[in-house]
């Protein structure tokens, strides 16, 4: 595969720090139209907030926002000074989570430069030589709350696909960041690795612990990182009884979803294989990629950084997404009705986050 044709400036990525970490995994998600419900930036920062993270870099958002669409927020610190808030995209590292650190990047989709932007994702990749890049989503689908969130994986890399027993993408259309991300990458050579979960269509405003916690799920049983998931079951029970009371006060809601639970019954199946033997192979790829480029498996010294510079469609529509961002090729339609009961259940009247 040939390089990216577009070189990002070493100066939008700003380091804070320089991370020693072992055979680190990048896992990235975005706010706005690929996060459903909150459930993949709410996957990082579960993963964030119950660790020691820190913060290593940021990508300056000056060349990639519309600051009239995405406002900065002025706050008053705790020092009473008002400071300035800028829409942002931050790394943060997470060590000590065996068998890998952790290098997580979340932010706000930006709007602008998505080429730029996307070789710089691949630069800070490299740059902490992270062995693979898992990107993160959730988006509208024809599916119940009542049953469990199913979770979809692909990759582009033919071999990693057939071992982890991912789909291939085979979707043509128009694409998002993360499609545009993945294709950097491909071409990078960085291996990559799309999980994405449906998010019912009739209750997709945040949160969603339960779609947060599929994804959290089988980013531990694919790589082996545990993601402390198990600990979002009451959420998640607790979730799932207040949808049940806002929508049986609508028959025609009722009935609707039953409609969604036998077709999800008849269709249940893992779209991931289960057991110690995926991460066992997880593993095994990731040792033959640093062998064939000589990479050290441990990070070390070669993984230090520069010092810091001073500057509701149905499953039948989903066969129609990008595989890596969930965009349709068709306009996806909802229910009005279950989309009210929605607005009851989440407890405000906002529209969902997905525009």
């Amino acid at each position: 595969m040939t390089e990216p044709e577009h070189v990002a400036d070493e100066q939008m990525v700003v380091w804070e720090g320089s991370p020693n970490l072992r055979q680190p995994l990048l896992l990235v998600a975005f706010e706005g139209w690929f996060d459903a419900g909150e459930c993949a930036t709410g996957a990082l920062a579960w993963m964030r907030e119950r660790s020691e993270a820190r913060r290593v870099c940021h990508i300056d958002p000056e060349e990639f926002f519309d600051f009239q669409e995405s406002r900065p927020h002025i706050e008053i610190a705790s020092d009473g000074e008002r400071r300035i808030r800028w829409p942002a995209i931050e790394c943060h590292v997470v060590p000590a989570a065996p068998p890998h650190d952790l290098v997580l990047m979340s932010g706000v989709e930006p709007r602008m430069r998505w080429r730029t932007l996307c070789d710089g994702v691949a630069a800070i990749a490299r740059q902490l030589d992270c062995q693979m890049v898992v990107t993160l989503g959730a988006m509208v689908a024809g599916v119940p709350h009542s049953r469990p969130s199913a979770v979809k994986g692909s990759a582009a890399n033919g071999e990693l696909a057939a071992r982890l027993g991912l789909d291939r993408p085979t979707y043509q259309g128009p694409t998002g960041l993360i499609g545009t991300l993945h294709d950097t990458l491909d071409r990078a050579s960085l291996p990559v690795v799309s999980l994405r979960v449906g998010v019912p269509h009739y209750v997709a405003g945040p949160p969603n612990p339960k779609g947060t916690r599929a994804l959290l799920a089988h980013i531990e049983q694919v790589t082996g990182v545990r993601t402390g998931y198990r600990e979002l079951d009451r959420s998640v029970e607790l979730w799932e009884q207040r949808v049940d009371e806002a929508v049986a006060r609508d028959p025609e809601i009722v009935a609707y979803i039953r409609q969604l639970e036998d077709e999800a019954d008849r269709g249940s199946h893992e779209h991931l294989p289960s057991g110690d033997d995926l991460a066992a192979e997880f593993q095994k790829f990731l040792a033959e990629q640093s062998a064939q480029t000589g990479a050290s498996p441990s990070g070390g010294e070669d993984a230090a950084v520069p010092d810091a510079p001073r500057s509701g469609p149905s499953d039948s529509d989903t066969a129609d997404r990008d595989p890596c961002d969930g965009r349709a090729s068709g306009n996806a339609t909802g229910n009005d009705g279950a989309a009210a009961a929605a607005d009851d259940a989440e407890g405000n009247n906002g529209p969902s986050p997905q525009g």
